[in-house]
Parts: structure tokens; sequence; C-alpha cells
């Protein structure tokens, strides 16, 4: 028993200072959550005055200028476009097919080549036809003999009618066959023009300008003239024609612009990327299609280069208008409130005022600015959402191409897009070394 006693003595001690341990490092974690609770405390206060010295974002961590990018009101002369979807129209399309019957000899074109009016596509076998000329110049010849007969023996019978040597009925007998015989070489003559004809028409031959297309009969094959398929397709691509539609409350609009003149018509690929074609507008549909409110409209369009293909989808844009001595700042600088539209522009002093205007319309992303605005003031393009009116601002020097407005047609350059700035304070308020997120 007493040796039980003295080796379970040790143990209860054993426990006491294991317990003490996990206590001490309870109170030290305790104690560090406090301290850091205390620091996030009062920095979060001492930030609060810090940011309402500095104005806010508005202007700028530490009241520093905000980074912008500007641009200049510009004035210049400005068309006013219709757009609208379209597809090429040939001017012309032609099934060729043959306008006799016979054996197809010769095909005198290659599938794609570009082809005359008037030029022998193929060769029919003539002999046929030669024949019958043949035939109808030796009854010309007949009937030319007899006509000469029959008008030596009315010769005969006039005089002898007048000693009463015949009667008269025999001389008018005489006078009727060489009318018949007259009448017998202006059937012959006919018959001679037709076998001539028939002849030329063995001379296949296109009948517009143009591109043949797939060969459809082979030489060696009998053709007819009640053939359907033809023998070759020939479509006529220079000029083009661009059939489109528009919505019929733009009907007025090009109307008014048409009565002042022809209209310039702009052909490109159907997402507007490349340049097809330029022409006048021909025609405006007489009639609106009441199932999609629009109406067709048709321009003739040169196709040297045939970037144009028959059925073809294009965007058409056409110029109704040109509105000169315009204020055209880029449409990024447009922003809206509850007041309307409004920018900001940038003073003499380098702050941002904000200022309403009246835009007329946004085309080209160009915003056509009525009222609000002068040329050769500075307006913001990028930064509107870190500025207030009054805020100081620092303009990037190479923004927007030279602070220039783009001219229409100009691509928006990806080099040139501006890169949002960090303001100097967060960086220093960021622990670690990270970018403390604005």
């Amino acid at each position: 028993m007493s040796q039980q006693r003295v080796v379970g003595g040790p143990l209860p001690e054993v426990r006491r200072t294991g317990s003490r341990r996990r206590w001490n490092a309870v109170l030290i974690t305790g104690g560090l959550l406090v301290f850091a609770g205390g620091a996030l405390f009062v920095r979060a206060h001492r930030a609060v005055p810090e940011a309402r010295a500095g104005g806010g974002p508005a202007g700028g961590a530490g009241g520093r200028p905000v980074p912008v990018v500007t641009s200049t009101v510009a004035a210049r002369d400005i068309p006013i476009y219709l757009d609208g979807l379209g597809n090429a129209v040939p001017l012309s399309t032609v099934t060729v097919r043959s306008q006799v019957d016979g054996r197809l000899d010769r095909v005198l074109f290659k599938e794609g080549q570009t082809v005359h009016a008037h030029d022998v596509i193929a060769q029919i076998d003539p002999r046929p036809f030669m024949i019958q000329l043949h035939q109808a110049e030796a009854a010309l010849a007949r009937d030319t003999a007899q006509l000469e007969n029959a008008r030596a023996t009315l010769a005969r019978d006039q005089s002898l009618t007048k000693d009463s040597l015949i009667t008269t009925q025999q001389l008018d007998d005489q006078q009727a066959l060489v009318h018949q015989y007259e009448a017998n070489l202006g059937g012959d003559r006919a018959q001679i023009e037709n076998a001539k004809l028939q002849l030329d028409y063995a001379e296949v031959r296109a009948p517009s300008d143009g591109v043949t297309g797939v060969r459809l009969v082979d030489p060696g094959n009998l053709v007819h003239a009640s053939d359907a398929t033809g023998l070759v397709v020939i479509t006529q691509l220079d000029p083009m024609s661009v059939v489109f539609s528009l919505p019929q409350d733009d009907l007025t609009k090009v109307n008014r612009a048409l009565a002042k003149g022809p209209l310039s018509v702009e052909v490109s690929s159907r997402d507007g990327s490349q340049p097809l074609g330029s022409g006048t507008l021909a025609l405006v549909d007489n009639q609106i299609n009441q199932a999609t409110a629009t109406a067709k409209l048709k321009a003739n369009i040169p196709n040297g280069d045939r970037l144009l293909w028959p059925n073809q989808f294009v965007k058409v844009r056409l110029q109704v208008e040109m509105r000169e001595h315009s204020l055209v700042v880029p449409s990024a600088a447009i922003q809206r409130g509850p007041d309307g539209t409004f920018v900001y522009v940038v003073d003499d002093a380098q702050s941002a005022q904000l200022r309403h205007v009246d835009v007329a319309l946004v085309q080209d992303n160009q915003a056509i600015i009525d009222k609000g605005l002068s040329a050769g003031e500075q307006v913001v393009i990028e930064g509107q959402s870190q500025l207030k009116p009054g805020a100081k601002v620092s303009p990037r020097a190479d923004g927007a191409k030279g602070h220039g407005a783009p001219s229409p047609g100009d691509a928006p350059d990806k080099t040139d897009a501006p890169v949002k700035a960090t303001p100097p304070e967060a960086d220093r308020e960021a622990p670690h070394g990270r970018r403390k997120k604005s």
C-alpha cells in the first residue's frame, strides 16, 4: 500500500502544470486580438478626417488632382447616315439557251470567264441550216425565172389585145399569174432570211456582259430550243445592285434629300469592318412592306474589283444630310444624370466643371452637340466617375490621339485606351506592399 502512495504522489502536480500552460496561451492570444482590434479602430478613425479633408474620391486621395483623359471639342462638317442591311443583286442574270435544235459541236468559253455581249460562246452543227438556206435560194431562182417568163407573156398579150386578137379575159389571167409569181418571190426571200437566221442561231452568242458560270451541257450532246436547263448562266457583276431596307419612318428624310440631288451610298461587309464599294441611290420602292414596316431601296455600285458577289449580305450606309460646322465630342464624354445629359469641362485652372448639353445624335462613337459647348473646350472622356464639380484634374497629355476628336470612320486605337490611375496614397496604406483596392 505504501508503495502505491509514493508512486501516485507526483501525478496531480503534472496535471496542474499542463493546465497552467494552456491558460497562459489563451491569455497571450486574447491580448494580441485586443491589441490588433484597437489598432484597426484607431486607424479607421484616423482615415475618416483624411478622406474628408481630401474631398473623397471626387477630389483625389490626399487632395491630389484626379488623372483624367480629355478631348477637344471640334467643329467640322459631319455627314449623317442611315444604316441598313441588304444583299447584292446582279443587274442581269441570263440563262443562255439554244434557239435551234441540233448537236452541240463546240463550247468556246471557259467556266468563270468574262464575256461581252454578242461574243460567240458555243457552236451548234450548222449544216442542216445551210441546206435549208440553199433550198430557199434555189426556190427563189426558180420563181424568179417563172416571173420573168410571165411578164414577157403579159407584154405580148397586151399588144395582142390592142389588135383584138385575144380576149380581155386572157389578158387578166396573165396579169394575175404575174402577181402570183411576184408573191412567190416574196415567200422565197422570207425563207432565205429564215434560213440565215437559223444559221445565225447555230452560233450561240452572249446576250449581255457578264461572267459565265458552270457549263451545263458538254459538246456532243443534242440541244433543243425547248430545253429548260440551257447551256450556261451569265451573271453581270459590274456594276452591281444592292437592295436594302430602311424603316418607314426614315423615308421622309430620304425623299427630302433625294429631291435635292443624288444620294451617295457606302457598302461594307456585314460586320462593317471592310469597305466594299460606294455608289448612288437608284430607286425607292413604291410600296411599304406592311409586315415589317420597312421600304426597299436599290443602289448601283461599281464593282470592278469584284468585292461584291451576288446574294452577298452587306451593310449599307445612305448619306441623307451634311451638318456643317457641327460641334463634335467623343460619345464617351456624354454622361447622364437626373437633370439630363452633361459633360465635365476642364477650365484654365485645371478644374472640372459640370456642363449640361443638348445632344443632337450619336454616330460612329461621336456625339453631335447642339447646345452647351464651344469649339476648342476640353471635355473629360475618361475618369468621370472620380469627379465632382470643381475637382482638380490632371489631364493626360497623350489621351485620345492628341486631344482631338476622331474623324468619321477612324477605327479606335487599342494602344490609346486610357488606364485607370491609382492614387499614390493607396500604395502607402496597403500593408505588405499590396495595393489597396479603391
